[in-house]
């Protein structure tokens, strides 16, 4: 696990740490140092610590113009030990919303699990974004289904193209850009993002 690195590409175009309006502003990583770990397994040093032992999160891109932010996910998402949603919501979501970041997609590619307690903090961050939006790029389809099973999907755009989609070649306005037609498609259609399921001319 140690190997897995967040996504890098964009670091010219913008890092959190360099950013005053991110709550990571100021922070230094370690290229040597490995500190953090989920369970027995240690992480590389980029990944951000939220305060959680199982969930890590790296903010790839914020653009306080358009409103939305490209957050990238690694380890076990834990609402039932650790209610990493609280932790998520109130120590990270919280001051993008407060900085005027409505939409977010969360990239899941490294989240292995979900363990799941209530919603209201779900809750909580869809009635705060107004007529923003979460969205949901390459969770697994196990974890999507823990998600569905306890109705938090209620609250995520996911589904369909967005379960496999090759973000990491669009620069991030590009990504947010198509992220959003999905989801805009999405809301007038009233239909779930299924391949396949293609709109009347």
């Amino acid at each position: 696990m140690h190997t897995i690195e967040p996504y890098f590409n964009w670091r010219n175009l913008y890092m959190a740490e360099e950013d005053e309006r991110s709550p990571f502003y100021g922070r230094e990583y370690s290229e040597v140092y490995f500190t953090d770990a989920i369970y027995d397994h240690y992480i590389h040093p980029q990944w951000d610590n939220i305060g959680s032992t199982t969930l890590f999160i790296k903010l790839l891109y914020a653009d306080y113009d358009d409103g939305f932010a490209v957050i990238e996910l690694l380890g076990e998402w834990n609402d039932t030990l650790h209610n990493d949603i609280m932790t998520l919501k109130r120590d990270f979501v919280d001051h993008l919303i407060d900085e005027g970041i409505q939409k977010f997609i969360l990239v899941g590619d490294s989240v292995l699990n979900f363990h799941s307690s209530d919603d209201s903090y779900y809750e909580e961050w869809y009635e705060d974004i107004d007529d923003g939006w979460i969205a949901l790029l390459n969770f697994r389809d196990h974890v999507l289904k823990d998600f569905a099973e306890v109705g938090i999907d209620n609250y995520f755009i996911s589904g369909g193209p967005l379960n496999d989609f090759n973000w990491g070649s669009f620069r991030p306005l590009q990504l947010f850009q198509k992220v959003e037609a999905l989801v805009e498609r999405r809301f007038d259609t009233g239909f779930l993002l299924e391949e396949g399921n293609e709109e009347e001319e």
